[in-house]
């Protein structure tokens, strides 16, 4: 899941940030309403957490900009306004989700997974596809009822592969969806996150490499498929 935040003080949004990480989330920072709707129109977000005083367009405002724009994309409202009145203004504008300041993290971390469930209300909590079993709740991952302890990065890559249900996922499209904006486009972090996913995965392989095209969830695994180490 990768998600915006909108934050103007910036060691809250780092924190926010360096959290949402630990819980395997990807997470980019707009300090200001302009820098938001340009990261918005650039990027693919699964969730936009909007703190609604801040500079430039207000949080309101670009949260009238999401609805409008019929992207479905949810919104989570984050802020020190706590009154009833203010809730409910917030829910007319479209939020999806309202946190008070101050919050937990793991409360904000929980919210976000519950948001993602309800956008995708068609697949189920705990995703199971090919003998695979993740829980994106607990982080916890099983191939054909074993235990597989796996990386922040590792469980964020294999969530966005196993969501496609066995359609090929590009390579640009898992460092969008599982790394933030710093991460570097011509970096080969994918190719290593997957093969060493692949191998705590254990045979027979169940990520296919789809040359030229990028990964996906085989549905027809076999042992010691030619070129799948090669990444």
């Amino acid at each position: 899941m990768r998600v915006l935040i909108v934050e103007d003080e910036p060691y809250l949004a780092e924190a926010i940030r360096d959290g949402l990480r630990l819980e395997a989330i990807a997470a980019d920072i707009a300090g200001d309403g302009d820098t938001a709707l340009e990261l918005l129109s650039v990027n693919v977000y699964d969730i936009a957490v909007l703190d609604r005083d801040i500079p430039g367009p207000s949080g309101d405002e670009i949260a009238k900009r999401i609805v409008a724009s019929g992207s479905g994309m949810p919104i989570l409202m984050l802020t020190a306004a706590d009154r009833l009145d203010d809730k409910a203004s917030g829910f007319e504008l479209g939020a999806d989700d309202y946190l008070t300041k101050p919050f937990e993290l793991r409360e904000l971390a929980l919210r976000l997974r519950a948001l993602d469930r309800r956008r995708a209300h068609s697949r189920p909590p705990v995703r199971e596809l090919e003998g695979l079993r993740l829980d994106p709740f607990r982080r916890e991952v099983y191939r054909d009822d074993r235990y597989v302890a796996l990386t922040r990065k590792q469980f964020a890559v294999l969530e966005v592969l196993v969501a496609a249900e066995g359609g090929v996922v590009s390579a640009e499209e898992l460092l969008e969806r599982a790394w933030d904006e710093n991460a570097d486009p011509f970096t080969n972090a994918v190719r290593i996150t997957v093969s060493a996913l692949r191998k705590r995965l254990g045979e027979p392989w169940i990520i296919a490499t789809v040359p030229g095209v990028g990964y996906r969830i085989d549905t027809q695994p076999a042992a010691g498929q030619e070129g799948d180490e090669r990444g």
